[in-house]
């Protein structure tokens, strides 16, 4: 079977495991070539090719409503839903966008483009549908690191209290766009080194169903563990750990510079134009060390995306207490600038202007109405 006949997901029921696997493999291939030549999400779909591949050979989308958080992992899902030719023919690879689209196809059930949503957005499907009295599969994939935005928690939060088949699989492969960094992610580390055993579960905690699977680059392990929860009548937790840029050794020793790239050379993964010369972002970087090094209430914030403002890792170790991630938490992050400038601090957030939107309550109410001083670098995305 070649990728090109893949024509909808019920073009897969048929297969072996090793039909499947030699699929997954032309996508993954696909994939790869792609991005070379035009850039795009790289690590996030490389890593989960054969979740979603087994995902549509176990399910029946779009009856079964799979809901991507971000979105940007669903290249593949894109292929076997009838969009492979953008994957495949240089020609038309714009014919589809890098995340979901509603407008392209009735198996992309919405728009997104940032983190922490899914949850939400499935609950709210499996909410109606249980109104109808209707009874698919409902299912959210979410990434560990959209699990440091708070929309995650009130999505799980009331997920938990559906009674009824709501499916959420935790895509682990530790790694955000650069290192994950919280609290919750010292829990995430425990299960994965204690095969799920650890006592130390904020998804049981929260009175949700868990399942813990340590291969999840395995498709036949995938396929076993879906047709074991396939019309669940509880909603569950599928805790799957997948390598971020799997089958691309490069992309695997190199998660935070491949999570996102512009074109690039296959042989050796670098950039086939590289810039030159001082950017925006650098020249900030820089004169912010200068100003660390000289004054320690300085202290530079971000939220989950380091590499855009010039914080790479050299920069952040070097910067030390005096650089804060905290994860996909732009609310948190102004709110915290806040406190930091009351108590006597300087903080500088650096945000991508398409993420500071999310905190405008924030914003207004606890950094302006208080007459707090902050710095607000906002980068336009």
């Amino acid at each position: 079977m070649n990728l090109i006949d893949i024509k909808s997901p019920a073009d897969l029921k048929g297969l072996s495991i090793s039909e499947l696997t030699d699929l997954t493999a032309q996508a993954r291939q696909a994939l790869m070539t792609k991005v070379s030549e035009h850039g795009g999400h790289f690590g996030p779909p490389m890593g989960v090719a054969e979740m979603i591949m087994a995902l549509h050979y176990v399910f029946n989308s779009p009856v079964d409503k799979i809901v991507y958080d971000v979105s940007h992992q669903s290249y593949v899902h894109k292929m076997v839903t009838g969009r492979a030719l953008a994957f495949l023919d240089h020609d038309h690879y714009d014919d589809v966008t890098g995340y979901t689209d509603h407008t392209e196809s009735e198996h992309d059930f919405f728009n997104i483009g940032h983190t922490s949503t899914s949850i939400s957005l499935a609950s709210g499907l499996a909410t109606a549908r249980n109104l109808k009295g209707d009874s698919e599969n409902i299912i959210a994939i979410i990434g560990d690191g959209s699990l440091s935005g708070g929309e995650a928690f009130e999505g799980f939060d009331y997920a938990a209290t559906l009674d009824s088949n709501m499916i959420i699989i935790v895509n682990d492969n530790d790694q955000s766009i650069a290192e994950n960094h919280g609290g919750l992610y010292r829990g995430l580390r425990e299960l994965r080194e204690s095969n799920g055993e650890s006592s130390n579960n904020i998804f049981k905690a929260l009175g949700l169903d868990y399942r813990f699977v340590a291969d999840g680059n395995d498709l036949e392990t995938l396929i076993n563990v879906f047709k074991d929860v396939k019309d669940i009548n509880h909603p569950i937790v599928l805790h799957i750990v997948t390598q971020k840029g799997k089958g691309y050794a490069i992309a695997e020793q190199n998660k935070e510079a491949f999570h996102w790239t512009r074109p690039f050379d296959l042989e050796t993964g670098k950039l086939k134009k590289e810039h030159h010369g001082p950017t925006y972002a650098g020249t900030i970087a820089d004169y912010l060390m200068e100003q660390i090094k000289v004054d320690p209430t300085v202290v530079a914030i971000n939220a989950g995306t380091p590499g855009g403002f010039g914080f790479n890792s050299e920069w952040r170790n070097e910067a030390g207490k005096q650089y804060i991630d905290v994860g996909i938490a732009e609310e948190h992050a102004i709110a915290m600038s806040s406190g930091i400038a009351k108590n006597g601090g300087k903080p500088v957030f650096s945000v991508d202007s398409t993420f500071l939107q999310r905190a405008y309550d924030q914003l207004v109410q606890d950094l302006c109405v208080n007459n707090n001083s902050a710095v607000i670098i906002n980068h336009m995305a």
